[in-house]
This record gives C-alpha cells, sequence and structure tokens, in this order.
C-alpha cells in the first residue's frame, strides 16, 4: 500500500502555505515523494476562486481589511471562501487522472469522520458544482477547491470545526446566495479540544478513502526531502 505523509503545520499564513504547496508539487512531480497531506489552520482569510463573479465580496473590500481579513485571488475551483482559526483545512499534493473523482473521494473521506463525530453529514453532487463539499442538511460545513497542474493536485478541503461562522455571512459564500454554514461545534457543542480530535480522524479518513497508508511525517523531515527538488530549479 503507497503511503501518505501527513504533516500538521498549525496556523500559519495562507501565502506562506501556498509557496509550500508550490514546493511540494514540484517535488510529487519529479517523484521525490509520496503524495502529501498538509493540515493546517488560517488566519483571518477570504480566497477568491477560479470561478469567483463579481459581488461575492458584497460589503466592499474595505469593510473586510477593516475586520482584519485577508483578501487573496486563488487558481484553484470554486468561488469565494473564508478561512479562519478553528477550521480544519487540508492540502492533498497527490496524483491523480481523474478530477472528478479526486473531488468525490475527498467528500466521502470529510463525511466518514464527520460521521464519526455522531453528524449525518449528506453530499449534494447532483445539485451543480456549487453544491460540491459537505453538508448536514441544508447546512454546509466542509468546503472543497482544487487545482491540479501536470497530474499533482494543489488546495483541497475546509471543515468548520470550532471557528467564527460570521465572516461567511459578510459574502456570497460558495457563489450561493442565502447559504447557511454551519460547524461541528454548532452541530454538536462539543469540548474545545474538538480540533486536535477532528483532525485525527480526517487524516484518518483521508487516508482509508484514498487506499493509502498513513505516515506522520514533521515540517523539518518534509523540508529535507523538498531540498532536491529546489536544487533541481537553482
Amino acid at each position: 500500500m503507497d503511503e501518505l505523509w501527513v504533516v500538521q503545520l498549525g496556523c500559519i499564513d495562507y501565502r506562506d502555505a501556498l509557496a509550500l504547496q508550490q514546493r511540494v508539487r514540484a517535488a510529487r512531480q519529479e517523484e521525490l515523494i509520496p503524495d502529501v497531506l498538509l493540515l493546517l489552520e488560517h488566519p483571518r482569510v477570504y480566497t477568491r476562486g477560479r470561478r469567483s463573479a463579481p459581488g461575492e465580496l458584497s460589503m466592499g473590500e474595505d469593510f473586510y481589511r477593516a475586520q482584519g481579513i485577508e483578501i487573496v485571488e486563488v487558481d484553484r475551483g470554486g468561488r469565494v471562501t473564508y478561512h479562519g482559526p478553528g477550521q480544519l483545512v487540508g492540502y492533498p499534493i497527490m496524483r491523480t487522472g481523474d478530477v472528478l473523482a479526486f473531488v468525490r473521494t475527498m467528500e466521502r473521506a470529510i463525511a466518514a469522520a464527520l460521521a464519526d463525530e455522531g453528524l449525518e453529514p449528506r453530499l449534494r453532487t447532483d445539485e451543480g458544482p456549487d453544491y460540491t463539499g459537505v453538508w448536514v442538511e441544508d447546512r454546509k460545513i466542509a468546503s472543497i477547491g482544487v487545482h491540479v497542474a501536470k497530474g499533482v493536485t494543489t488546495h483541497g478541503l475546509a471543515v468548520n470545526v470550532d471557528n467564527d461562522l460570521e465572516p461567511f455571512g459578510w459574502v456570497v459564500a460558495c457563489g450561493l446566495p442565502g447559504v447557511r454554514m454551519t460547524s461541528l461545534l454548532e452541530e454538536t457543542g462539543a469540548a474545545p479540544a474538538l480540533l486536535p480530535c477532528f483532525r485525527k480522524r480526517l487524516a484518518h479518513r483521508f487516508a482509508e478513502a484514498h487506499g493509502k497508508r498513513q505516515r506522520l511525517v514533521s515540517r523539518a523531515r518534509l523540508e529535507a526531502a523538498l531540498a532536491p527538488a529546489v536544487a533541481s530549479v537553482a
């Protein structure tokens, strides 16, 4: 069974995480490393995907920046979304030959991890691309958006665990007017240690769904593995 390196990064800046993804992708493209799943949180930020439309940041960028929320344009699929502390973000840098199947596998992995927490999640794959992700009844709890270059993915998934949901209400989240976002905390009322526990569940379910053997790898070990790719570019 192939390995999946799982790297826990804590809370890091969005642009720093994007730069790391690009370096990991280059190494994966050169077969220097196996598939990798980066697990982390971000400071408050809105990201706008390739399918974002005018008006999704309906209150104006000055308002968002006054709230301490950065705005970043990205090359992933999907529309505008929010990241912040307490939300579990996963960036799989993995080889795939079928992007749609890859996204559907991620949805099933997230749903399985949420079911482990006692929820009854559902997928809405038949309702169009705007409904990609995972839902609890009509409330969205997880978002997905990926980018593929030379057969290797970047970007990925975000699951609302115990993060502040108010910033979702200040935009047209996921391009769906009136969409209601929810979180694991809101649905279960669980204890503050929820995110570390859920992170373990998600990593396990993600590796299982992709038929991989999970291996926890430190940031230092990952950086050492990336060094040959950096040298080859230089």
